[in-house]
């Protein structure tokens, strides 16, 4: 399957990043069992300005989000690929896209929290040059949270 990659900032707002989002919380939920109440709760997107959207075609099919964490520090958020596109490189441009973003906002590094049950996600983060650091926040103390870093 070749894909037609089209790459789209824009806000929560965006009715397709709306919709991976939707498809994310239901696949969480599965993956977190009974933690997920406790995640959910850090994931609304209502506010979020800073969104990706990648499309194959005119089909959203990978998402991402920045948000601001401290005056150096934007947190990414949301990630998720649709399964029938997982293995196609999506979220390492996911990732690129909103590091870049975030370093043309002037911030210094990006952080990020997910859970040690997605190993694919753990694996991404490793590979894309994310390093391991004590859980921050709402995740501190939290055994199945795995945090990350990675300066800009």
């Amino acid at each position: 399957m070749e894909i037609k990659v089209q790459i789209h900032r824009t806000t929560s707002e965006n009715q397709d990043f709306q919709s991976l989002v939707k498809k994310l919380d239901a696949y969480l939920a599965v993956i977190d069992g009974d933690d997920h109440a406790f995640y959910d709760q850090f994931n609304k997107i209502d506010a979020l300005k800073n969104c990706v959207v990648i499309f194959d075609d005119k089909s959203a099919v990978a998402c991402g989000a920045i948000k601001p964490l401290d005056k150096n520090t934007m947190e990414v958020k949301r990630m998720f690929t649709l399964p029938e596109y997982r293995g196609k490189g999506l979220a390492v441009k996911i990732l690129e896209e909103l590091e870049l973003w975030a370093k043309e906002l002037n911030y210094q590094k990006t952080v990020l929290e997910t859970g040690k049950k997605q190993v694919e996600a753990v694996a991404l983060y490793h590979k894309c040059g994310y390093r391991v650091i004590p859980n921050y926040g709402q995740y501190a103390g939290i055994e199945d949270s795995i945090c990350f870093e990675k300066d800009l």
